[in-house]
Parts: structure tokens; C-alpha cells; sequence
């Protein structure tokens, strides 16, 4: 257990190579088609057992509580459910930008509940890991079964795929998305005909967010313009980062050289297999 302790368990960000809402439950849950893919860009945890059953977080994370954080409130879960009486330090070290649909808060929480599986030695299955990581977030079960994967439903519905792994260059705009902003506007497409992974494949790489977003927020807007100059420029999630593919890193780089001041920019790999899992 010292050993598993001592380890950096790296929260990899995951792109969305395409987002359709296909349609709307009575709850009003949208209904997705969205294709994960993860990249090596990850944040960094570390965690420090407690005999005396406190959970808390060692690390500042500005403008997220402490009670808020979906780290704490993933161990606070986990903890209850199971029974155990052990607790943890979190320390969060971030790397990932928040709020461009990178999924770094959702890829924090169910890395978190992976580690404290094995470092509380609870012993629950995937299966009953995704189920928890659904209660705090549709796209957790990605995180936690750490495979590219076809989503559909509200994006918990998920059959792993085998896709190319090119270098993505990605561009983050100075300012923060709304989710429950873009999600509640009237002039968001919700009625998409449902495609397959074939027609993905074909080329269909639309976002249905996308223009509410760009209407919304003309910084992303004039980024998705940079970006589409030197490759396809697409939105990830409700954004507001974008990305583009390439086939080597070296040219991925040459267009980061470029990339205006105002605008953050990381090349990563893409990967099939999360970080979390391919160096275990």
C-alpha cells in the first residue's frame, strides 16, 4: 500500500471528437452522441491515508470550495457507500485549464475514486466504480473505465473504439463556458439525426454546440477563426477550448509557435488508453 501511496495518479483530459444532441428526456437531460478520446495532458493527485476517517483537500483550487470540489465529494461518496473507516489527505496539482471541456474536474473525481479503491483496498468492481461516478457526473464512467469510447444516452452509454492517435494542438481561449448556460439556450440544435461511428469515420465531426457557443463567447469564436487557418479546428465538449489534429508532433508544434499571446496552447498525444490505466 506504501508503495500505491507514494505514486502520482495522473487525471488525463479527454477531447470530444464530436458532440450531437439527438434529442431530450422528460427530465431534461439531453441526449448525446459524442466519440472520447483521451491525451497525455494530465493533472497530477496524490493522496495520504488517514486512520481517522477525514477527507480533505491539501491543495488550493481557486474558486471551488473545498465542500464543493468534485475530488472531496468523490471520496466523501465512496467513503459512505463502503463503510470504511480510513480517510485521506488530497493534494491536486492542476494542470488541466477549467472549465474548456477538457474534463479535468470529472477526470480528477473518478481518478480519485480508482486510487482510493485500491489504497483503501475496498476491492470494487469497474462496473460499481463507473455506477458511483455516475451519481456525480454523466462523463465520469469514461474516466474510470479509461477506454476511447462511443457514447450515446447522456453520454453514460458507452462501446470502447480503436481510433487513430494523432497530436492534438489545443487552444484555450481567455474565458470560462457556461455548461448550464449553453445547455438552457432556446437556439441550441437538440434534434440531430443519430449517425454512427462509420459516418465519424466518413468525416462528420460537427459539434452541436458550437454556434450558441461562439454566439455566446466571441473568444472562441476568433480562436475557432486562428486555428482554422493552419487545420480543422473543432470545439471539445460545451468548450471553450478547441483542438485540431496533426500528424506529427513536430507540426503540431510549429503551429504552437504561432499561436497568439492571448490564447494558452498544449500539444498532446491522443490515446485509446487513459494514462490513469496504461502505466499502472
Amino acid at each position: 500500500m506504501a508503495t500505491l501511496q507514494n505514486r502520482s495518479w495522473p487525471a488525463p483530459a479527454k477531447l470530444n471528437l464530436l458532440l450531437r444532441i439527438v434529442g431530450r428526456r422528460t427530465d431534461g437531460y439531453h441526449l448525446l452522441q459524442t466519440l472520447f478520446q483521451f491525451v497525455d495532458i494530465a493533472d497530477q493527485l496524490s493522496f495520504n491515508l488517514r486512520a481517522d476517517g477525514v477527507i480533505k483537500r491539501v491543495s488550493r483550487l481557486a474558486g471551488v470550495p473545498e465542500d464543493q470540489d468534485l475530488v472531496v465529494r468523490a471520496a466523501r461518496l465512496l467513503q459512505r457507500l463502503t463503510g470504511t473507516a480510513l480517510g485521506v489527505e488530497i493534494r491536486l496539482e492542476k494542470r488541466l485549464p477549467m472549465g474548456g471541456g477538457l474534463g479535468g474536474g470529472s477526470s480528477d473525481a473518478a481518478t480519485t475514486l480508482v486510487a482510493l479503491n485500491r489504497l483503501w483496498d475496498i476491492g470494487l468492481s469497474e462496473d460499481q466504480l463507473a455506477g458511483l461516478g455516475l451519481e456525480l457526473g454523466a462523463d465520469l464512467p469514461v474516466f474510470i473505465r479509461g477506454y476511447a469510447a462511443w457514447a450515446e444516452g447522456v453520454g453514460e452509454t458507452l462501446t470502447p473504439v480503436d481510433l487513430p492517435e494523432p497530436w492534438y494542438l489545443i487552444l484555450v481561449p481567455p474565458c470560462h463556458v457556461s455548461t448550464a448556460e449553453i445547455f438552457s439556450d432556446p437556439k441550441l440544435e437538440r434534434d440531430s439525426p443519430p449517425i454512427t461511428l462509420n459516418d465519424f469515420l466518413s468525416g462528420c465531426v460537427d459539434n452541436s454546440c458550437l454556434p450558441v457557443v461562439c454566439e455566446h463567447y466571441p473568444e472562441v469564436a476568433a480562436a475557432l477563426e486562428w486555428l482554422n487557418q493552419h487545420a480543422q479546428a473543432r470545439l471539445t465538449g460545451t468548450g471553450g477550448c478547441l483542438f485540431a489534429a496533426f500528424e506529427s508532433e513536430a507540426s503540431a508544434r510549429q503551429v504552437l509557435k504561432q499561436v497568439p499571446e492571448q490564447y494558452q496552447g498544449l500539444v498532446g498525444r491522443g490515446m485509446n488508453r487513459s494514462l490513469l490505466f496504461s502505466n499502472p
